[in-house]
């Protein structure tokens, strides 16, 4: 508005300017004096204006120049009261996080505590437990040794009553055997024994050879299944074989100085449904075989849990062959068979599970059937 109003007074004063000029001119052809009157008077005018003009400019400038200061004081109490705002914000956002933050780790501590405290209380429990199944297990273990004790002494009391049965059926046994040996078997009847004992030796001996080869295919399957301990096992039970073979193999043997070929039959025995007869040599090899088999089967207990393998007798090559310790006298080669895998199965059995429910070992590391177990297997029966 006040530019406007200062240019409507410079178009005045530039029309007046005008119109005097041209009255100027107009009365200069008059008067030369009344011409420079009109001139000075006219410049005082123009003057007047110009100053006027001027101020009016100054002041209108002024105006501008306090409404740009003014305007530059608003921007930067503006600006000054952002800058505050947003200075505040951020002392209310440091409050904020710095409170969070104190949050956070009191909640973090509180949550350490409680897991602490849980852990603690867990500790104790599992400490608790533990103690309490440490006392349970010492009394367990003491029950059980106690148990064990009284079944120990049971038994140790059940062996000597067994023991002295048998040492008083020995004792009739052997009266019985010296009172057979007074008998003798006619000449005719021990050239018949002689000549069946030398087929079943001839016999006896091709089934060696026969049985090589079968341990071999057996060491090979072993040694494909990582069993270790049976495969050394196997190996040491096919060195006694071999040793023995060479001894028969050496050996002259003279039938008619054994007295077995010459002494009666003096006991019975039964196995498979049938019922055979013996005398107390053959009676001996039957115990033997029993005994034999009872200390390989504890050696091959050992070998297959050394080698982490499942129980099963059947699967040993000592159990199958079932013949250390058979020299082809006295018995059939079927009956050693079964009264060696009678005691091998027990022994297996107390070698494998670590015990000794079946047998014993003597002061030679030798393992052996309990005599009652081996009276039980055998059941011999004197004859009449």
């Amino acid at each position: 508005m006040n530019l406007f109003n200062a240019q409507r007074s410079a178009i005045a004063i530039a029309l007046g300017t005008v119109l005097a000029l041209g009255a100027s001119t107009q009365a200069f052809a008059r008067t030369h004096p009344e011409q420079d009157q009109q001139k000075a008077a006219a410049k005082q005018h123009q003057d007047a204006d110009d100053r006027a003009a001027q101020e009016h400019s100054a002041q209108e400038q002024a105006r501008k120049n306090q409404a740009a200061k003014a305007a530059a004081q608003h921007q930067a109490a503006v600006r000054a009261e952002q800058q505050r705002a947003h200075e505040a914000a951020q002392r209310k956002a440091a409050v904020r996080e710095h409170e969070q933050r104190i949050a956070t780790q009191r909640a973090a501590a509180a949550k350490e505590h409680a897991d602490q405290a849980r852990a603690d209380r867990e500790r104790a429990e599992r400490a608790k437990a533990a103690q309490n199944a440490a006392i349970a297990k010492r009394a367990t273990e003491a029950r059980k040794e106690q148990q064990e004790a009284a079944n120990r002494a049971r038994i140790a009391e059940k062996n000597r009553e067994a023991e002295k049965r048998l040492a008083d059926q020995r004792a009739r046994e052997q009266a019985h055997d010296r009172k057979v040996q007074q008998k003798r078997l006619s000449q005719l009847e021990q050239q018949r024994l002689i000549a069946l004992h030398r087929q079943r030796e001839l016999q006896y001996q091709r089934y060696l050879v026969e049985r090589q080869s079968l341990a071999l295919r057996n060491a090979q399957l072993l040694q494909q299944q990582r069993r270790m301990a049976q495969y050394r096992y196997q190996q040491q039970y096919y060195d006694r074989l071999r040793l023995q073979r060479e001894r028969l193999a050496a050996t002259r043997y003279n039938y008619y100085n054994d007295p077995y070929f010459y002494t009666p039959a003096s006991y019975r025995y039964s196995w498979g449904g049938n019922t055979y007869q013996t005398n107390q040599y053959g009676a001996d090899l039957l115990r033997q075989a029993i005994n034999y088999g009872y200390n390989e089967g504890v050696r091959a207990g050992r070998a297959d849990r050394l080698d982490r393998w499942r129980a099963n007798y059947h699967d040993s090559y000592a159990y199958q062959d079932a013949n250390y310790g058979y020299n082809g006298y006295y018995l059939n080669q079927s009956d050693y068979n079964y009264y060696f895998r009678q005691g091998f199965q027990r022994g297996y059995d107390d070698g494998y599970y670590s015990r000794d429910q079946y047998g014993r070992y003597d002061d030679n590391g030798t393992a052996s059937v309990l005599q009652t177990v081996l009276s039980m297997i055998l059941n011999l029966q004197p004859l009449g």
